[in-house]
């Protein structure tokens, strides 16, 4: 596994878990991305990154998800699939990641965590939203 896309998997499960349990102390999270990204510094700094993007500007990536995903609701999304999608219009939106690499990274994280259906409609919501975005003006600040 490449060491960027590691470090993408334990944002994701930090993501995850607090959807799910917003309440968790800064400090368990940086133990664990201590833990689990092996102290690389590096590599710390881009999951920081990640899950700070993503919460600094959840508003407007949720807005960006509603807005793709027709038929869709963020609520009714299985949570890993959100916080996947979260990521990846994060990356497209935000960052000067290529589109595909950002969309590749999001199909990978949902071929190991998400359902059957996960990558292919993660796929989906990116792609409509390179398109939408990369092929007009981007609200991306956070280059």
């Amino acid at each position: 596994m490449r060491r960027r896309s590691r470090a993408r998997e334990v944002a994701l499960q930090l993501l995850y878990e607090e959807d799910l349990n917003p309440t968790r102390p800064a400090e368990a999270v940086e133990e664990f991305l201590n833990q689990r990204l092996g102290g690389d510094v590096d590599l710390i700094q881009f999951a920081r990154r990640l899950m700070g993007g993503v919460r600094r500007n959840r508003a407007e990536i949720d807005a960006a998800l509603r807005s793709a995903a027709e038929h869709w609701t963020l609520e009714r999304m299985a949570v890993i699939d959100r916080n996947i999608l979260r990521i990846g219009t994060y990356e497209l939106l935000y960052t000067d990641i290529p589109g595909q690499v950002a969309i590749n990274e999001a199909v990978e994280l949902a071929k190991r965590y998400g359902g059957a259906q996960s990558p292919s409609f993660v796929n989906g919501i990116l792609d409509r939203l390179l398109r939408e975005f990369r092929g007009g003006a981007s609200p991306g600040g956070d280059r």
